[in-house]
């Protein structure tokens, strides 16, 4: 059975050419809930990136202002929809649009009051999105162009706009693909869903105004139906703890790298080794207190927004291209910190003592 976000040769999707989609519900979590739950599963599939795929022309709003256009696809899988709210309307009776609305809203005003950056591209780019796609369609996901949002199977996954880190996610998709752009498979590729992972984290806790100590550290959280026995889709805090359902099955996810998975499914397992550096980045955040965004969210941010990041890089690159990020902007106490996430992760060995 073929999810929306596995791949097959020839199929084509919706959006710019050789764009994947990069969903927020892993394919190992869909697969395992079509076993218990009757629901349409999207036949159309995303391909993989080609090496030097340029973004998608978008739309870019004069002097950075935010723009955002929401769509309705009307339970069908036609993109992108009719317009129902653009930016500066009133709210509309649909909770699904508001919520899209305002969490677009969010992940712009995040982007540039903290990073400086205005929108996904830097230059503004317009934040476009569809609600309603496809019937008890079970994920949301960057299409390279938009984000798109199904209404769930309404049992086990009630829709993905109540989510801001979910939303905070999938927009993560898009920054990376006008910045780093990393290979979408293996290492690279759990880097690419981990870091979106992270800035859908950090826009939940700016929003909430929470700290390291008030922060949930889960994806997804708001997405389940009463009664699912789980509380995210990923913990970013204690990987393989998120959920452990009969419908879902166990949380699969490593923690550590003697515990990293080796697969040919999901791109080489993008889904699920990447909560070893998902767990890197919570022990540098808790360590160094107070907001995660400040300093950790900024070595991090400052890694994938520069140009010096191999597309193929794999996780010891990535640890300690975040280490050089501390320590240039922050200093040998940050920098140290940063170090010791990774190696209590066991992707960077431990430094042996000054003699």
């Amino acid at each position: 059975m073929t999810s929306a976000c596995e791949a097959s040769a020839g199929a084509a999707i919706p959006g710019p050419p050789n764009r994947r989609r990069n969903c927020v519900v892993p394919p190992y979590m869909l697969e395992q809930l079509s076993r218990h739950l009757p629901q349409e599963l999207d036949q159309q599939v995303r391909e993989l990136r080609h090496r030097g795929i340029r973004p998608a022309a978008g739309i870019t709003a004069p002097g950075g202002a935010l723009d955002r256009n929401i769509s309705d696809a009307r339970g069908t899988k036609e993109l992108p929809g009719v317009v129902v709210r653009s930016e500066g309307a009133p709210p509309v009776e649909d909770t699904a649009v508001n919520e899209a609305y305002d969490g677009l809203g969010s992940v712009h005003g995040f982007l540039e009051e903290i990073y400086r950056r205005s929108s996904l591209d830097g230059a503004g780019l317009e934040l476009r999105a569809t609600v309603h796609y496809g019937h008890r369609y079970d994920n949301a996901f960057w299409d390279g162009r938009r984000l798109v949002f199904g209404d769930g199977d309404g049992e086990v996954l009630t829709g993905f706009t109540p989510s801001l880190s979910v939303i905070g996610h999938e927009l993560a998709h898009g920054l990376m693909q006008y910045a780093s752009d990393l290979d979408y498979e293996g290492q690279s590729g759990a880097l690419n869903e981990s870091f979106a992972d992270v800035l859908g984290a950090l826009v939940e806790q700016h929003v909430r105004g929470h700290t390291v100590e008030q922060a949930t550290w889960l994806i997804g959280a708001e997405v389940f139906g009463t009664g699912v026995q789980a509380r995210g889709l990923r913990s970013m805090s204690a990987p393989g703890t998120a959920y452990d359902d009969p419908r879902l099955g166990s949380d699969p996810q490593p923690d550590h790298m003697d515990r990293f998975i080796v697969t040919r499914e999901d791109y080489g397992g993008v889904h699920l080794n990447s909560g070893i550096p998902n767990r890197a980045f919570h022990l540098a955040a808790m360590a160094l207190g107070g907001h995660a965004w400040e300093r950790a969210g900024q070595a991090w941010f400052d890694v994938v927004t520069s140009e010096d990041l191999p597309r193929d890089v794999d996780f010891a690159g990535f640890a300690r291209a975040t280490v050089t990020a501390a320590l240039e902007r922050f200093g040998d106490e940050v920098a140290g910190i940063v170090r010791q996430s990774w190696e209590q992760v066991g992707v960077l060995t431990e430094e042996a003592p000054a003699p």
